[in-house]
C-alpha cells in the first residue's frame, strides 16, 4: 500500500493499458479504439482548477481546492465581493420593480397591510418590506346564471307561476384594494348576490310582464339591487350591465302556456277591434249631433232674423201709414195682390164682352217659359 499514493485505483503515474499488478492486479476497462476512461480523481481535479480560475485563483496545481502543493486555503478576493454585491442589488431591484399597464392598477402592502394603490407606469416597491400585486380593473368578467346548473333559473312569481330565467352579470373592478382584502371568493359572491337579487325582483312581478314587456325594466332593477348589495360589502366591484337572455315557462308546461298565450292574443285582438268600432261609432254619433246642433242654431238665427226684419218693416210701414194713410193703404193692397196673384194662371172673364165673356189676352208669362225650349230645338 506504500506505493499507492494516488486515487482509489492507484497512482496516477501508471496510466498505460499494461498494469503489472502493483495496483492490486486490477485493470481499468478500455474503450473501443484504444482510448481509456479517465480516472475519477482527474475529473475532480480538473473541475477544481476551472472553478479556482473563475473565482480569481491560479491554476496549474494538483492539490485540493485551496491551490497548489504549497498553497494555503481558499481566499475570496475583493472582486468576488463586488460581484456578489452587484448580483444581490440586481436581484433586489428585479424583485422590487414592477410595471402597471393602463388597464391595470397596482396594490402595495407594507408588511402585509394595505399601503397604497398605484396607477399605470413603472413603480418600485422595496422588497421584502413592500410587496405589490397588479390587478386587471377594466377587464369585464361575466357570470352566467341559470344555464350552468339544472334548476338554477327556476323562480317563483308573485302570481304563483314558475319562470325559467337565464341571465348574465357583467362586472369589473372599481377599487382593487377592497376587491383584494374584503372578498375571499369574488366570483362566487357575485353569483350568489345576483341570483338572490333576481329572485327578489321576480317574486314581486307577475308572469306576463316578465315574458313580454318588462324585461328591460327587470334587468335594470336587478342590476341596481346587485350593485347596492356589493357596495354594502365594500367589495370594490362595479356591475357594468345585466343581460336577460331568456325568460320562458318551464319546459314541462311550455306547450300549454303557448296555447294560453295564443288565446290571450286573440282576446286582445278582438278587444282592439271592438274598441275601434266603438270609437268609430261614437265619433260618427258625435259628428251627427254636432251637425244637428249647427243646423238648429242656423235655423234659429234665420227665424229670428226674419222676425226682426218683418218687425222692422212693419214699423217702417206704420210710420209711413201715419203720414199718408190712403196712399199707404193702396200700396199695401197692390203689393199684397202682387204676391198672391204673381204665380197664378189667370183667365179674365168679361160679362159684357162677346165670345162668351172670354177676354183674349197676350200670355207673356207663357211666352217667357217657352222661349228657352224653342231656342233649344233650333
Amino acid at each position: 500500500m506504500a506505493g499507492n499514493n494516488g486515487g482509489p485505483w492507484g497512482s496516477g503515474g501508471n496510466r498505460g493499458g499494461d498494469d503489472d499488478g502493483r495496483n492490486g492486479g486490477q485493470r481499468r476497462p478500455e474503450q473501443g479504439g484504444g482510448q481509456q476512461i479517465p480516472e475519477l480523481d482527474d475529473l475532480v481535479r480538473k473541475g477544481q482548477e476551472q472553478l479556482r480560475v473563475l473565482m480569481g485563483g491560479r491554476g496549474g496545481g494538483n492539490g485540493g481546492f485551496g491551490g497548489g502543493a504549497g498553497g494555503g486555503g481558499f481566499k475570496p478576493t475583493r472582486s468576488m465581493f463586488l460581484l456578489g454585491a452587484g448580483a444581490g442589488i440586481v436581484a433586489w431591484f428585479l424583485a422590487s420593480f414592477y410595471t402597471v399597464q393602463p388597464s391595470q392598477q397596482g396594490v402595495e402592502t407594507f408588511f402585509g397591510s394595505f399601503y397604497r394603490t398605484t396607477g399605470d407606469g413603472p413603480h418600485l416597491a422595496p422588497w421584502p418590506f413592500v410587496r405589490a400585486q397588479v390587478i386587471e380593473v377594466t377587464t369585464q368578467r361575466t357570470e352566467a346564471i341559470g344555464s350552468s346548473r339544472a334548476g338554477e333559473g327556476l323562480m317563483l312569481t308573485t302570481d304563483e307561476n314558475i319562470v325559467d330565467i337565464d341571465f348574465q352579470v357583467v362586472w369589473n373592478i372599481k377599487d382593487p384594494a377592497e376587491f383584494l382584502f374584503n372578498l375571499r371568493d369574488p366570483e362566487a359572491t357575485v353569483r350568489s348576490v345576483s341570483e338572490a337579487a333576481m329572485r327578489e325582483v321576480i317574486a314581486q312581478s307577475e308572469l306576463s310582464p316578465i315574458l313580454n314587456r318588462d324585461r328591460g325594466l327587470i334587468a335594470d332593477q336587478v342590476r341596481d339591487l346587485i350593485q347596492t348589495t356589493m357596495d354594502g360589502y365594500d367589495s370594490g366591484i362595479n356591475i357594468v350591465r345585466l343581460n336577460l337572455d331568456r325568460a320562458d315557462p318551464p319546459a314541462e308546461v311550455i306547450d300549454a302556456f303557448r296555447d294560453v298565450q295564443a288565446a290571450e292574443q286573440e282576446r286582445d285582438r278582438l278587444e282592439r277591434q271592438a274598441d275601434a268600432y266603438a270609437n268609430q261609432a261614437l265619433a260618427g254619433a258625435r259628428g251627427e249631433a254636432a251637425q244637428l246642433l249647427e243646423e238648429a242654431e242656423g235655423y234659429r238665427a234665420q227665424v229670428v232674423n226674419e222676425a226682426e226684419g218683418q218687425a222692422s218693416r212693419f214699423l217702417a210701414v206704420l210710420q209711413e201709414y201715419r203720414g199718408a194713410p190712403e196712399v199707404t193703404r193702396r200700396r199695401i193692397y197692390l203689393e199684397t195682390m202682387e204676391q198672391v196673384l204673381g204665380d197664378v194662371n189667370l183667365i179674365v172673364m168679361d160679362e159684357n164682352g162677346g165670345g162668351n165673356g172670354v177676354v183674349p189676352y197676350l200670355p207673356l208669362n207663357e211666352l217667357r217659359r217657352t222661349e228657352p225650349a224653342a231656342g233649344g230645338n233650333n
